[in-house]
């Protein structure tokens, strides 16, 4: 039997809202990494994850590729999603 379809919403601290779907996948957690990069730009880089681990697992990513890119600084969030 084929999963039922679902909306699932993120609400970061800053007050942004990210709908994902309609999606039958796992997913319990959005991440969010803004990147401060040396010009003086931002960039944005987000994702879903089937856990809260995975989810926390980018960090050392994102921190390898701070260095990698010469971020000034980055911040990075994971929150769980609700579904509607």
């Amino acid at each position: 039997m084929a999963r039922k379809k679902r909306y699932l919403t993120a609400t970061m601290a800053d007050g942004y809202v990210k709908t994902i779907g309609p999606t039958a996948a796992p997913f319990t957690h959005y991440w969010r990494i803004v990147a401060y990069l040396q010009n003086g730009k931002t960039e944005v880089f987000w994702g879903h994850a089937v856990s809260a681990k995975e989810a926390a697992g980018k960090r050392a990513l994102t921190e390898q590729a701070a260095r990698r890119y010469g971020w000034q600084r980055f911040d990075f969030e994971v929150v769980a999603l609700t579904e509607h």
